[in-house]
């Protein structure tokens, strides 16, 4: 039996698809969804929604969506199902929306979309859908990894993904307790990580040495939309920015891996990482990685494969739909109304 629920039935309306993951996130979404659909089928469009069974299903969902014409997907539910929708869209001519459901929820700070209090809920689902319609529509940059899948926010090696590779995916019961479950679970897997050299060439040139962690970044925030990685960065410049964070020696004497980390961290809250002579930020279009030993790495906070691997810039690829609580600056083209 299909899961769809259609609502308007005129084939001159404008067509949304909402494509969510009921599993998303601490709360239970469907009633919440519905009251969405309504509120756009309020105005004037028809919609279809669609709920997901399985990994990788919402990239077949947004796939089909595209094939038949649909003007828009809404993904609701987290990074992750945000990361296979845009899978199903890139390259086309269907513009991707999103609805904060996840528990990080990163993109969606990135567009302003943050609540009160960080609570996601359902009433603030239907505040989330209404900024929506009068938002603009947009080209943005998409990462991809050859032989892999495209991503919108950053592909990652070291610290971070030894981490997520460790404790991804989470339980529902952890995901309830939102990021301080997050990092109840990560803290004691940042003091096992033993540290990598790294050969990253970008756009031809060659960057070695030891790091604590390479992030080839897509956006500004990073960390589940917590740390304001690249504060100036444009979603559709047609570069990424390269940060490479090296370990640390004082005095002749390395500092222990868990030590460098919580520092680096501490640096970028406050803004101050790229003032610190060990970490070097590196705009490029095509970024090779190669580590000893080999290490996991990351896509948008999920596992996404073992280095070596090798990401390029697609500019423009991805149409995508921003409500106007997005930070000036974040495009350099204009947009154009919904």
């Amino acid at each position: 039996m299909s899961n769809d629920l259609i609502m308007g039935t005129v084939c001159s309306m404008p067509q949304v698809t909402i494509i969510y993951n009921p599993l998303a996130g601490p709360q239970t979404w469907a009633p919440a969804i519905q009251d969405v659909a309504r509120l756009w089928q309020s105005y004037g469009w028809q919609v279809a929604v669609q709920a997901t069974a399985y990994a990788g299903h919402a990239t077949e969902l947004a796939r089909q969506a595209a094939a038949s014409g649909r003007d828009l997907v809404i993904s609701g539910g987290g990074d992750g199902t945000l990361g296979e929708v845009t899978n199903g869209l890139v390259g086309t001519e269907t513009a991707l929306a999103l609805l904060p459901m996840g528990t990080g929820n990163s993109f969606a700070k990135e567009l302003g979309m943050t609540p009160r209090l960080g609570f996601y809920g359902p009433d603030r689902l239907f505040t989330f859908a209404q900024s929506l319609l009068k938002g603009r529509l947009y080209e943005m940059d998409v990462g991809y990894t050859l032989g892999g899948r495209h991503w919108l926010l950053w592909t990652s090696v070291g610290v971070d993904s030894y981490v997520v590779d460790r404790i991804e995916p989470r339980s529902k019961l952890a995901k309830r307790l939102g990021p301080i479950g997050y990092i109840g679970e990560g803290l004691p897997a940042i003091s096992l990580f033993g540290g990598m050299s790294a050969d990253v060439e970008i756009d031809g040139r060659s960057y070695s040495g030891d790091h604590l962690m390479v992030t080839i970044s897509n956006c500004r925030l990073y960390g589940g939309g917590e740390l304001n990685l690249n504060p100036t960065a444009v979603l559709d410049d047609g570069y990424f920015e390269v940060w490479l964070f090296g370990g640390k020696v004082i005095a002749g004497r390395e500092i222990p891996e868990s030590l460098t980390a919580f520092q680096y961290l501490f640096e970028v809250a406050l803004g101050r990482h790229a003032q610190d002579p060990n970490v070097q930020k590196v705009t490029g279009r095509h970024v090779r990685v190669t580590t000893d030993p080999t290490l996991p790495f990351q896509q948008d906070g999920d596992p996404a494969g073992e280095t070596p691997f090798v990401c390029e810039i697609q500019p423009r690829a991805l149409r995508v739909l921003v409500p106007p609580t997005a930070p000036a600056g974040l495009f350099s083209r204009p947009g154009r109304p919904l």
